[in-house]
């Protein structure tokens, strides 16, 4: 019987010690884990932070470079990228007796070429009609191709309906107009009048019209026809006065 209450003590003991330290060593594990869970992340917030500011500098250094390559960059270039889908429209004239005559212009062009493109065509309807009467005889006051032309009636019958303002029915008032540019006689261009002293009358008496080449038409005088003749002639050398720009960005139609 004491044998008995022996083992049973002792298992008693056994039992209690059990579950007295065994709440501990869960405590502990828990700890354990506990510990290993902060550290994991600790390290993994460090490794985001190195990725953020790796991130932030790779971005830095890329704006950078934008920054400089724009700044390097010529303006040029950075127009054309900005331009390269533009838009192209169609301006068009229409004018009574006159087919509707349209160019074709970019929004984005510059307005020194649309200028241009318009003085072209001016210049070469003006060209058009002249060469149309080489041949026609003199005729003094005359402005039709039905009966022919003086020499400043050729003139009229070419510009009357190009330019702006009224075209004046002598050379002389041709030669003094307000609304004309004078030219140098190196910088001559097709289109301008060219003006000649020949008997005396005013400053200019004789008008033609430059036509490239160092050469003019010109109406000349009662028994001869329209022709194109050569600036050079020592004839016209000795008379010549000056030039005049009537086809212009402002004055044409």
């Amino acid at each position: 019987m004491a044998r008995i209450t022996k083992i049973s003590i002792t298992l008693c003991a056994l039992l209690f010690t059990t579950l007295a330290f065994t709440p501990a060593a869960n405590a502990s594990e828990q700890a354990r884990h506990s510990a290993v869970q902060k550290s994991h992340l600790a390290k993994t917030t460090e490794r985001k932070k190195k990725t953020t500011s790796k991130n932030e500098k790779k971005k830095t250094t890329t704006h950078k470079k934008q920054l400089t390559a724009s700044k390097t960059t010529p303006k040029s270039s950075r127009k054309v990228s900005r331009t390269a889908s533009t838009l192209v429209t169609q301006k068009c004239t229409a004018r009574k007796g006159y087919k509707k005559s349209c160019v074709n212009v970019s929004k984005t062009a510059k307005l020194s070429e649309v200028h241009k493109v318009r003085v072209q065509k001016a210049q070469k309807t003006a060209m058009n009609k002249l060469m149309g009467q080489i041949g026609k005889p003199y005729h003094w006051g005359g402005t039709s191709p039905r009966t022919g032309f003086d020499c400043s009636g050729l003139v009229y019958y070419a510009y009357k309906d190009l330019v702006k303002f009224r075209i004046p029915r002598t050379a002389n008032e041709m030669y003094h107009l307000r609304d004309a540019a004078s030219v140098e006689r190196g910088a001559l261009e097709s289109g301008d009048l060219v003006f000649f002293r020949t008997q005396g009358r005013g400053t200019a008496d004789h008008v033609g019209v430059y036509v490239g080449n160092g050469k003019f038409i010109q109406s000349p005088r009662s028994g001869q026809d329209i022709q194109i003749t050569s600036l050079s002639e020592d004839y016209w050398v000795r008379h010549y006065v000056g030039a005049r720009r009537v086809m212009t960005p402002k004055t044409i139609r």
